[in-house]
């Protein structure tokens, strides 16, 4: 891709967010996104950018794929399509019947005594100390050490693979001015993307010489009807694990634990009944929706919306996940968050073709971090003096969000 081209994707990315993110209060989306679905549900902007609020019109573009591409310039710094984020059928289909297996279910079992122990080795650390920065000394620590554990890597690369998701998500913390300034965000992406590819290089090149129990090297013995995952597949399907699995189920729970500091009534449910945990994992991540809006798809043709809007060919479309999972039109009584609700569609992790890919893996992580936590420190609080929380923009998420406990 030419910096031209690089410039003009992030200025339609960031128009996109822009245009989005304006609409809503990240810190209390739901009463943004009922009205947003009031008013219509669906938003176009005139110069091909649209948005979606509404469950119908959102859930038409996330299923009916050929009419909806996700072929989308993602400028991250990446110098192709991320896998399978970015890559339509049928070659979708191919990469999803190899990497589906190693992230079933029945795989994620495996994991659950491995991610036991990482959660309370993290709890170990502060919680004799009766407070601590959640955001700091948990959620954002926490996920990547399981990403570490799955590559097969020691602790001691935490900071590497924390450095290569703030170049890519976070950039003003590591370029000052990036949040502003495009040519700055850029010089971030880039050194996140050289970060990546040049970790991950030599990693598949120690495991194609010595494999190990570990991810790079499954994905190197994956096969599926002849076909097998190149060298530049697995840099690609690598990049978009950096960036989606070590931030949005650290954002998730620092939503999910700011809702429970907030609300007793329903921290007590789980302290009381750890039974509950995964009906509250779907319903928090229903209600807080840490990732609100999806990826762009781009329509391949004229095509008219359930809700009667035309979308006109070539405009991206942006979803909202946050704003589809208060529809009424789905959920009867979408402002009451219930632990005890028997049916729960939400699609806080997409839906159609494109649904994420580490969705039982995430649900994993969240479900045996609140367990462990609850049993360990049943009573906390939002630490007095920090009850103002930030949620900076981008994926919904608290910074420093500070807890105490006695």
């Amino acid at each position: 891709m030419s910096s031209e081209d690089q410039v003009h994707a992030t200025r339609i990315e960031q128009r996109l967010r822009s245009a989005a993110d304006a609409m809503i209060d990240l810190a209390a989306p739901q009463e943004n996104y009922k009205k947003l679905i009031e008013d219509g549900g669906f938003f176009d902007t005139g110069q091909g950018f649209a948005m979606s609020y509404d469950r119908a019109n959102t859930e038409f573009v996330l299923r009916n794929q050929p009419l909806f591409s996700s072929r989308v310039t993602m400028n991250l710094g990446n110098v192709r399509p991320m896998i399978p984020l970015n890559v339509d059928p049928p070659n979708h289909s191919k990469y999803r019947k190899l990497l589906d297996p190693l992230f079933a279910p029945r795989v994620m079992d495996a994991q659950e005594e491995d991610i036991t122990q990482r959660a309370n080795g993290f709890i170990d650390a502060f919680i004799d100390r009766g407070e601590c920065n959640f955001t700091e000394e948990f959620a954002e620590l926490f996920p990547a050490s399981i990403f570490l554990g799955l590559c097969g890597l020691p602790e001691a690369e935490m900071r590497s693979f924390l450095d290569m998701r703030d170049y890519i998500l976070h950039p003003a913390k590591k370029v000052p001015g990036a949040g502003e300034d495009l040519s700055k965000r850029q010089v971030s992406l880039d050194k996140g993307a050289e970060l990546i590819y040049g970790y991950f290089t030599d990693l598949i090149a120690k495991r194609e010489a010595e494999p190990a129990d570990d991810l790079i090297s499954r994905f190197l013995a994956a096969e599926v009807g002849g076909d097998r995952l190149s060298h530049e597949d697995i840099l690609d399907i690598m990049f978009l694990f950096v960036i989606a699995g070590l931030d949005t189920v650290s954002d998730s729970l620092t939503c999910f634990f700011a809702f429970l500091a907030q609300h007793p009534d329903h921290r007590r449910q789980i302290v009381e009944d750890p039974a509950v945990i995964p009906a509250a994992v779907e319903e928090l991540l229903r209600w807080e929706s840490p990732v609100p809006g999806g990826v762009p798809r781009v329509a391949t043709e004229d095509v008219l919306l359930p809700g009667g809007q035309l979308v006109k060919e070539g405009t991206a479309v942006r979803v909202s996940y946050g704003a589809a999972d208060i529809d009424e039109a789905t959920f009867g009584d979408p402002f009451e968050v219930r632990f005890d609700r028997e049916t729960n569609p939400h699609i806080a992790f997409g839906a159609g073709v494109h649904r994420c890919l580490g969705s039982h893996l995430a649900r994993r992580e969240l479900r045996i971090v609140l367990r462990e936590w609850h049993r360990r420190i049943p009573e906390y609080r939002l630490k007095p003096g920090h009850e103002q929380l930030e949620y900076p923009q981008g994926l919904r998420h608290v910074k420093d969000l500070m807890l105490s406990w006695s």
